[in-house]
């Protein structure tokens, strides 16, 4: 499905000498501000993934019909690269592929386990404690 659509796409796109698969309109290059403000900002607005635009004051802004105008939640690209931690730690059973930790760390470029760890470690699947203990202390004790 993906190769298909990209090959569509190839055939429309606008043709530039570097050949890239996503252009602008001239084919060249894209600016990041560009990919912000025109795909970016509005993808998060038409999900819901928004937060209230502040006056000075800190009190939510009023369009002409009071309703309260919203801003995108997140300004910039760099929460993909947390939304994909995120979804690679968290357990399927969460909808995420509970990767260990290693993996999600050669995956996102982390230079130590620890900065993973620190990070997303709350999303990375955990034993239930008093099931452990409880399974340590039968085997201890024979009970």
């Amino acid at each position: 499905m993906v190769v298909k659509a990209l090959r569509e796409w190839k055939l429309a796109c606008p043709k530039g000498d570097d050949g890239l698969v996503f252009p602008n309109g001239r084919g060249r290059v894209e600016s990041r501000q560009n990919i912000v403000q025109r795909a970016w900002h509005p993808l998060q607005l038409r999900a819901g993934v928004a937060v209230p635009k502040l006056d000075q004051d800190g009190k939510p802004i009023e369009d002409e019909d009071g309703q309260v105008v919203m801003k995108p939640k997140y300004p910039g690209l760099h929460a993909l690269r947390h939304f994909y931690c995120s979804w690679c730690a968290a357990r399927p059973q969460d909808g995420g592929l509970g990767l260990p930790l290693k993996t999600v760390q050669d995956r996102v470029g982390h230079s130590t386990l620890a900065m993973t760890a620190d990070r997303y470690g709350h999303l990375f699947p955990s034993q239930d404690d008093a099931e452990v203990l409880a399974t340590g202390e039968r085997a201890l004790m024979g009970a």
